[in-house]
């Protein structure tokens, strides 16, 4: 009568709840955080499941626009300002966290449009001032 009750099988090996749902962040680790945290009485199976996969989705979105910014100023490590021009300039992760701020990010290259120089109308002019 092996294989009922609740007991391991002899000689069956692991597998781990982030390898069955093919994710990278751990399962049992956030489980165990949102047992822990008391955010309710009872956490179901799928929660923790659901929850890593958003925050891998998330970090492998950051990342790769990181890494983009990364190749853009010819660097092939990716530093916190390279974390925050990928955040800032997009959209949905800047509304996402617009209100957090990146230790040693910097800020977006900006310069007001007042502060530019005025436009003359004949391009001559202008050069003969410089």
């Amino acid at each position: 009568m092996a294989g009922r009750g609740k007991g391991k099988t002899a000689g069956k090996k692991a597998v781990s709840r982030s390898s069955k749902a093919g994710l990278q962040f751990p399962v049992g680790r956030i489980a165990r955080y949102l047992k822990k945290g008391k955010y309710a009485e009872r956490i179901g199976a799928g929660a923790p499941v659901y929850l890593a996969a958003v925050l891998e989705y998330l970090t492998a979105e950051v990342l790769e626009l990181a890494g983009n910014a990364a190749r853009d100023n010819k660097k092939n490590r990716i530093v916190p300002r390279h974390i925050q021009l990928a955040i800032r300039n997009d959209e949905e992760l800047g509304k996402l966290l617009g209100e957090v701020t990146i230790a040693s990010g910097g800020v977006l290259p900006n310069i007001h449009a007042v502060l530019l120089p005025k436009k003359s109308k004949s391009g001559k002019a202008e050069e003969s001032a410089e």
